[in-house]
């Protein structure tokens, strides 16, 4: 199982075992990190998982769909690091990505 390091709203760092064929939002989701809310349960619909991922990754991500990028468009907190984590499945390339639980908007 790879290990991401997930850093929480006050920038505290926790690394966390991610199943492969799980989404990242389930993995932040499952091992406590309440702030991430994801409250449409990963359909892509709400932008609530928005997290900052790091760019020596973003080769190793599926592309951002039309969808992912309209609701990401409705954040203050965007950047050029930011995805959906429901729209990242866990695989083994993503071995020690850290990834950084987006401000709430």
């Amino acid at each position: 199982m790879p290990q991401i390091t997930v850093v929480n709203q006050s920038g505290e760092e926790t690394k966390v075992e991610a199943e492969e064929g799980r989404t990242l939002m389930e993995t932040i989701r499952d091992n406590g990190f309440d702030e991430l809310l994801a409250l449409c349960g990963g359909c892509c619909s709400c932008a609530t998982c928005h997290v900052h991922v790091d760019p020596a990754f973003a080769d190793k991500l599926p592309a951002m769909s039309e969808d992912e990028d309209d609701l990401l468009d409705s954040s203050d907190h965007r950047d050029d690091n930011s995805r959906l984590s429901c729209q990242i499945p866990i695989t083994a390339a993503l071995e020690g990505m850290k990834v950084t639980i987006a401000q709430e908007d």
